[in-house]
């Protein structure tokens, strides 16, 4: 596409298509005034939008705003099947795909159990088709697609670091293999950093331009968004204070190796019903944690879910041994999140993960006490909003961002 010259006619008219495509997405089904009125844009001018933007695809007309006094206007929207996307969430237990159309709406997800010995590009390929095709579509319908898993890719070789625990995806050929294999574009980013991209576009961290995402599940990592963007580090790997010496546990040394440090150690969900049975509470039952939405489930191993179960039932009645535990893990996650806040000094804390959102209200509450006594800025504490498949939504999300920038573009 050759560069449009500044102030052109053609560079204007795309500019003015964009705003509408823009706010037909945002506010759902508009009239030709209603466009004209939001956009500056006189009717006339407006219609021929409207007309340019339906000649290529991307808008439909649908209905009338019937129930006004006088004439009906026809409505228009986002054409939902202009573009499709696809979204992967890949945790030691499975592969989660889903297919989005151009709005967002997820139009359909397939779930690849994982198995001893499995290949990675064939679990990959098979949940994505299984989502194309039950969203009646073919791998080849999709635009581009966005794989979150633990750990990330160093950019420097491809190969994927701190995530020693996901069996299949150590190969150095691996990006090579998925990019022959995928026939879209396709992007790769950790699992904590799409959580933070769900709630930055869907949750709680609208409107926020920095800020940190505190998540607990199989592992315990942040994200961190500052100036609107992600902060990935030169390797991939801001963001994963679970290496993070704290005091409270021995030094952890050769991290990598033991794919763990001391924040891992003090606050992960493995020493959770030790330090509940310490303190004196009663076993829960993994199955089934009330309340917690998404969790536990066939995307967390056992270690989780019992800390959810455990968490969960604290939460429900937290007095006694139970406001002991839920100070206890409080105090834990604390104690790293005070070193993130003092170097950072984040907006907002978005609290996330099924081991952290099951101790709802209540742990917050803690945390945040706690968090005032250890760090120098006191950072509101808020519950991640995106509760259901926050890292699938995330790699969707992300997709789209960029799907969008190109098929928006009307200027070519």
């Amino acid at each position: 596409m050759p560069a449009a010259t500044p102030g052109t006619p053609s560079l204007l008219r795309a500019m003015n298509d964009r705003a509408a495509l823009e706010l037909l997405l945002t506010h759902g089904p508009l009239s030709r005034t209603r466009i004209g009125h939001l956009t500056g844009l006189s009717k006339p001018t407006a219609s021929q939008l409207l007309a340019r933007l339906e000649a290529v695809g991307l808008v439909v007309a649908t209905g009338t705003d019937g129930g006004r006094p006088g004439p009906s206007a026809q409505l228009y929207e986002i054409n939902p099947r202009a573009a499709h996307v696809g979204g992967l969430d890949v945790t030691p237990e499975r592969v989660l795909a889903a297919v989005a159309d151009l709005t967002g709406t997820v139009v359909a997800t397939h779930e690849v159990p994982y198995t001893e010995g499995a290949d990675a590009v064939a679990q990959v390929t098979e949940a994505l088709g299984g989502a194309a095709r039950a969203a009646g579509l073919h791998p080849t319908d999709l635009r581009r697609v966005v794989i979150g898993t633990p750990g990330a890719f160093d950019p420097q070789t491809g190969r994927l670091r701190y995530a020693s625990h996901l069996p299949g995806w150590h190969s150095p050929t691996l990006l090579e293999e998925l990019a022959a294999a995928l026939p879209m574009a396709v992007e790769y980013e950790n699992d904590v950093n799409l959580a933070a991209v769900a709630e930055q576009r869907l949750g709680a961290a609208r409107g926020h331009e920095d800020f940190v995402l505190l998540w607990n599940e199989e592992g315990l990592g942040a994200a961190l968004v500052l100036g609107g963007r992600l902060h990935r580090g030169w390797t991939g790997g801001a963001g994963e204070v679970g290496f993070l010496p704290v005091p409270g546990r021995p030094l952890v040394r050769q991290v990598t190796r033991a794919n763990s440090g001391g924040y891992q150690e003090l606050a992960g969900v493995e020493g959770l019903p030790r330090l509940a049975a310490e303190l004196g509470v009663e076993p829960a039952d993994a199955p089934g944690a009330p309340g917690v939405a998404g969790a536990p489930g066939a995307a967390h191993g056992p270690e989780v879910a019992a800390a959810v179960a455990l968490l969960a039932r604290a939460a429900a009645a937290p007095q006694g041994a139970h406001l002991k535990f839920l100070r206890a893990y409080a105090t834990a996650l604390a104690t790293g999140l005070a070193s993130v806040v003092a170097v950072l000094d984040p907006e907002i804390v978005v609290l996330s993960g099924a081991a952290i959102s099951a101790g709802g209200e209540p742990l917050r509450a803690l945390l945040e006490a706690e968090l005032a006594e250890l760090a120098p800025s006191r950072p509101r504490l808020v519950p991640g909003e995106v509760r259901e498949r926050p890292v699938l939504h995330g790699a969707l999300e992300s997709a789209l961002a960029a799907t969008r920038d190109e098929v928006f573009d009307t200027s070519g």
